[in-house]
């Protein structure tokens, strides 16, 4: 049977596509090696970071599954896995992660790796809200109405951002809160040409730190860790989910080699590796 794509996801893919995402949008059941092709659904940070670019065709020569991907907010990577329309997530909101394993349709949730959340924004910091805390640093942006660029799209990203809001005791509105409804990449761009700030990933604001107006102002906070887990589903959720393709995945992006590489990713071109790998870690220390 034929997978297709529903209309708002395909609509949302293009816009991605639009913003330079690779996002592959091909049914996984097109094509004659169909049996071997399999939907990943993950956030745009995966994407636009430049870390699937280079795991997956050495994924599919490892296994001989091809990989059709879904670069949108982590929200609707579980969605497409609660209807059955994705084999495997790779998402980081783990809040969410947890409630849908509780479910029932999902399989494994391994943890795979982290970076952190970084708030960044123009070098003039006109908030002055360089050095502080997160939960600071918005309560200040919110006090200036200096302008804010939200993602506004259920990311893992803007869960984290509305839980600093809602720890500053603050409800972000107003001419100077705005909302881009993108992912992660075209959020910083935006950004970046309105001389505003956001909350990012650091690994797709290190990715596109060369073409962009703005500042990393407020890091290390432990409340911004941003940690990654991967979900395996199962027909369950549908009767065209392949749970062999997602195994085959989830076993491959945790394996020992393979997380040596996420490790590695980025160190060359940025002088500092862009993900953490955490496999088999202890995920209470990371509280994830």
């Amino acid at each position: 049977m034929r997978r297709t794509i529903p209309a708002l996801v395909l609509a949302a893919v293009l816009l991605l596509v639009g913003c330079g995402s690779t996002a592959a949008l091909t049914p996984s059941a097109a094509g004659p090696s169909a049996e071997k092709s399999l939907i990943l659904a993950t956030t745009t940070s995966t994407q636009d970071s430049g870390l699937l670019d280079e795991l997956l065709p050495q994924f599919t020569r490892d296994s001989g599954w091809q990989v059709k991907t879904l670069a949108v907010g982590s929200g609707q990577a579980i969605e497409l896995g609660r209807r059955g329309e994705a084999d495997v997530l790779l998402v980081h909101s783990p809040a969410a992660e947890q409630a849908f394993v509780a479910e029932g349709t999902a399989g494994q949730r391994r943890l795979v790796m982290h970076n952190d959340f970084v708030l960044v924004g123009p070098g003039s910091d006109p908030a002055g809200i360089r050095g502080l805390d997160s939960v600071g640093a918005v309560a200040k942006i919110a006090a200036a109405r200096a302008l804010f660029v939200s993602r506004g799209d259920d990311s893992g990203t803007h869960a984290r951002e509305k839980d600093l809001w809602k720890k500053a005791g603050i409800t972000p509105e107003g001419s100077w809160y705005q909302a881009t409804g993108q992912g992660m990449g075209a959020t910083l761009r935006v950004a970046s040409e309105k001389a505003g700030y956001t909350l990012s990933d650091r690994a797709t604001y290190l990715a596109q730190r060369d073409t962009l107006a703005l500042d990393v102002l407020s890091e290390g906070d432990p409340g911004l860790l941003n940690v990654y887990h991967v979900i395996e589903m199962t027909t369950k959720a549908g009767e065209r989910v392949q749970p062999g393709g997602a195994q085959a995945f989830a076993d491959w992006i945790v394996s020992p080699t393979v997380q040596q590489q996420v490790g590695e990713f980025g160190r060359a071109t940025f002088g500092q590796p862009l993900f953490t790998p955490d496999a088999g870690k202890d995920e209470a220390g990371l509280g994830a």
